[in-house]
């Protein structure tokens, strides 16, 4: 009977078919495909979310760094610290180079630095050269903290002691307390500045053309003599005298000052521990007032300084005043083509890109600095520096790029794969910069 039927209906009205079983097929086997759909998704997923050969899970990643997957997602979110591979579905997996990096990120953050502090001080620690240097420089920066908290133990000793025996408040120790525990803010701009100057003279050093590098040709220009008093302004990590160690005279008095206690702080540690039988002093003074007498010196050396102070006549006045009769100033900089091409190359990438926020050279320069020099000394000559640089691998470079004071890094951190690449490409068959360095010699 119920074939009957369905003979009559076909017959009768073939469409019914359609709007009566189609519906009922798609009810029967909808649940069926779709739960094959989804043991198909679930394999896929199990299949990229697997873990990879030499990568951790970030739970597994978390919970060997013992900080919190949270912590993790937020690094990545903020681009402190990406995963190194992350699957189509979102699975984040960490290398054993993470760890590296997650070291300084976590080392950093005890020292007292911001994330977005850190954020710009790592973004090229992937690299086994970036990470070698950072650790150097942050393991110069633990031995200060060290320093700055012994010396804090001690002012907290001996105020403490003070109270309890004289039951009353010494406040000049009370205020060298306050003064130790604000260093540290002064120790984050040494850090910054140190791994700046680093970066500038790495790049001078590995790739000059002239095979007698920068400090070697600026000692020699100065014919030190024994029993001189000797003053260099603004000395920076000391590598002037680091690099000449064997050249120094054996009765020669030295004064490095810089206006950075910790700078200065880092140089007397590396110039202690790599010159023997050497008289140095160190001082932390602004070259607008110089702590001596009149007619102290018979050398003072400004190395790349002088542009970057704001009153030049006090500082001549100072040095002028400073230096014997017949002594001898020395002071470099250099003129406009000086490094063009690295302007060139950031801005090829990004026009946005201003590596210095004023053209130093426009200060004090090679260009102008006889003029400027020329109302407090005598004998003026400039004297160049034959040199050009051929570089043939990016780090270098690019570690220069991102010691500059513009505005770079506000471009290039969130590009900074697609930057690292543009430069290899620039680098690969070698990459031409011009230098227009020189000093200035006046008797």
């Amino acid at each position: 009977m119920f074939f009957c039927l369905f003979a009559i209906v076909d017959s009768c009205f073939p469409d019914i078919l359609f709007f009566l079983f189609i519906p009922l097929l798609h009810l029967l086997f909808y649940p069926l495909l779709l739960n094959a759909l989804n043991h198909v998704i679930l394999w896929q997923r199990r299949f990229f979310n697997m873990k990879k050969d030499g990568f951790y899970s970030s739970g597994e990643f978390a919970k060997m760094a013992h900080i919190t997957k949270k912590t993790l997602r937020y690094y990545d979110a903020h681009n402190i610290l990406k995963p190194s591979y992350l699957t189509p579905y979102g699975a984040r997996f960490y290398s054993d180079e993470d760890f590296a990096r997650l070291q300084q990120i976590l080392l950093l953050k005890y020292l007292g630095f911001s994330l977005d502090d850190i954020r710009e001080m790592t973004i090229n620690d992937s690299d086994y050269h970036f990470m070698a240097n950072a650790l150097k420089l942050q393991q110069k920066l633990v031995q200060d903290k060290i320093e700055q908290l012994q010396l804090v133990e001690k002012a907290i000793q001996d105020t403490s002691r003070a109270i309890e025996e004289e039951h009353s408040v010494n406040w000049s120790q009370m205020l060298n307390l306050i003064h130790l525990t604000g260093m540290e803010k002064s120790m984050k701009n040494q850090y910054q500045n140190a791994s700046n100057i680093s970066a500038r003279i790495q790049l001078h050093s590995k790739y000059s053309t002239n095979k007698q590098s920068w400090f070697p040709w600026i000692f020699e220009q100065c014919h030190m003599k024994n029993h001189s008093n000797v003053l260099e302004i603004g000395c920076g990590d000391g590598s002037l005298w680091l690099e000449n160690k064997e050249k120094i005279p054996e009765h020669l008095h030295v004064v490095l000052s810089d206006i950075s206690e910790g700078m200065l702080r880092d140089t007397r540690r590396m110039i202690h521990s790599n010159i023997q039988n050497a008289r140095f002093d160190f001082q932390v003074f602004d070259c607008e007032r110089i702590p001596y007498p009149n007619d102290s010196f018979d050398l003072i050396i400004a190395n790349h300084v002088l542009f970057y102070c704001k009153h030049l006549t006090d500082v001549f006045q100072e040095i002028a005043r400073v230096l014997k009769p017949n002594g001898v100033f020395i002071c470099s900089t250099y003129g406009s083509e000086h490094m063009k091409e690295i302007n060139e190359l950031v801005s090829e990438f990004d026009d946005r890109i201003i590596l210095s926020a004023e053209r130093l050279f426009e200060r004090f320069g090679k260009e102008n600095g006889a003029d400027l020099l020329a109302p407090y000394f005598h004998n003026i000559t400039w004297l160049p520096y034959e040199d050009s640089l051929y570089v043939t691998e990016p780090e270098t470079l690019i570690s220069y790029v991102l010691s500059c004071h513009g505005n770079q890094n506000q471009y290039i951190i969130d590009h900074y794969k697609e930057f690292r690449n543009y430069v290899r490409k620039k680098t690969e068959h070698g990459f031409n910069i011009t230098k227009d360095a020189g000093i200035f010699i006046t008797i």
